[in-house]
């Protein structure tokens, strides 16, 4: 019985029939190109939808190009399971067969960001920086596991609601923990960098410069580098100095100018050096350049927030996007009670920005400034706990707010995280609490023996 059980050839029209690739049953064709089809289908093992991309069983056997595409094929599928962050597509399964060749990824609700190149349907500038983010902090995570995308564009990056993307297409990648060898040449002209379009040797900020492409054609609906063939682009690419976005949309600020023009440096030693700067200098444009989220603070100003703080200092890139999901953050006043002494609560909290007190009938026992936690029993005595003190803003503060009850949602690695946190946090309560029983006695001229 044939892999793939449909009519037709070349995975077309099919029968009343229900299809099915393997044990994945195809529920609509997602889209299809030169190469291979794409699927949404359901997971009846997993009870999941997925996508499945399907290659055409001719591609691989072409006798001219048959072994590029192979090579193609086998880089993306020996990505299954390697790749796990929130904004890359995960790769579940992959199949190669004589009569049927796919790669099962996790479905993603959404469309690519090409539409959102068109001069008529551009994003506010606080989206685009938003995506830009993410996008670097996924490829700096791909960087970090050995991996280089080297296609970077539009095309490859989903998004889904507001600014949820997903980087796809690991096809072209250059894995350099893989022994196999890497085939050249690949990538998208309009996206390369000056190193790429040399064939010279590549590192991570090959895909610095790719992102700073569709950076500048999210920003102004075009490319910076443009010429009537491949030829003409790959020249502009390496001779010709792009202008500011800044020229071709009115509202892009210098900051966002600088970022964008820097990303696209042909010199590597102008350009980013690591994905980290980059970041930290999207997360600076988006404070100045977007009206405040209803909590104050755009996810990626959150997400960088998190990494800064001591307490998170044990959790992976991965583990903070749980994170993120998991709390709600709130700005709030000074003198603010934030729990009240006798409360029943299930929250613990940990303070991103400014100081609280904590008060147990009125007197003052300790200030925690940012970076610390407070409610803590909650989690650690696994149900709602009565409040044995007050926390009170002593300035204007940003807390993080978890409820002890949605940490099950987490993985098992961020959750070991929060133990571990905990753990040091009561050590080091403890070493102050003796600390100060120690000079009190000391004061009060008390032996102990």
């Amino acid at each position: 019985m044939s892999e793939f059980q449909e009519s037709g050839s070349r995975f077309g029209p099919t029968s009343a029939e229900t299809r099915r690739i393997g044990k994945y049953e195809i529920i609509k064709e997602l889209g299809r190109g030169a190469t291979s089809v794409v699927y949404k289908a359901y997971d009846p093992f997993q009870d999941r939808e997925v996508a499945v991309k399907a290659v055409y069983p001719e591609v691989l056997g072409d006798d001219e190009h048959g072994h590029r595409y192979r090579k193609l094929f086998v880089t993306e599928a020996s990505l299954a399971g390697k790749l796990a962050h929130p904004h890359i597509v995960a790769i579940y399964d992959a199949v190669s067969g004589a009569e049927a060749s796919y790669i099962v990824m996790e479905y993603v609700d959404g469309s690519t960001l090409e539409r959102y190149t068109q001069p008529e349907h551009l994003l506010p500038l606080s989206r685009v920086l938003e995506i830009i983010y993410k996008c670097a902090r996924a490829l700096d995570y791909a960087a970090r596991e050995g991996v280089i995308h080297r296609d970077i564009k539009p095309a490859n990056i989903l998004l889904s609601g507001e600014a949820d993307i997903k980087i796809s297409d690991f096809g072209a990648a250059l894995n350099n923990s893989s022994d196999t060898t890497q085939i050249t040449g690949v990538g998208s002209p309009a996206y390369m960098s000056p190193e790429q379009v040399r064939e010279q040797p590549l590192t991570y900020q090959t895909d610095i410069f790719s992102l700073g492409v569709v950076f500048y054609q999210l920003l102004t609906g075009r490319l910076p580098f443009t010429g009537t063939n491949n030829y003409s682009i790959i020249y502009q690419i390496i001779n010709v100095e792009p202008a500011p976005p800044s020229r071709f949309r009115a509202e892009v600020p210098v900051r966002v100018d600088g970022i964008v023009l820097r990303m696209l440096s042909k010199n590597t030693v102008e350009r980013y050096q690591t994905w980290g700067d980059l970041a930290g200098d999207l997360v600076e444009a988006l404070g100045g350049s977007r009206a405040k989220a209803p909590d104050g603070m755009p996810e990626a100003e959150k997400f960088d927030t998190l990494r800064r703080l001591e307490f998170f200092r044990g959790f992976s890139d991965v583990e903070l996007w749980e994170v993120l999901r998991l709390a709600k953050w709130q700005r709030l006043p000074a003198s603010t009670v934030l729990i009240q002494e006798g409360d029943i609560g299930s929250s613990f909290f940990i303070l991103a920005e400014g100081e609280v007190e904590v008060r147990k009938q009125g007197k003052l026992l300790n200030s925690l400034k940012a970076g610390e936690c407070f409610g803590e029993m909650a989690y650690l005595g696994k149900h709602k706990f009565q409040r044995s003190a007050s926390v009170v803003a002593s300035a204007d503060v940003v807390v993080i707010e978890i409820r002890a009850e949605t940490l099950p949602r987490a993985s098992e690695l961020c959750r070991h995280h929060f133990n571990g946190a905990f753990l040091e946090l009561l050590v080091d309560r403890l070493s102050a609490a003796n600390l100060r029983l120690s000079r009190l006695l000391a004061d009060s001229n008390v032996s102990v023996f």
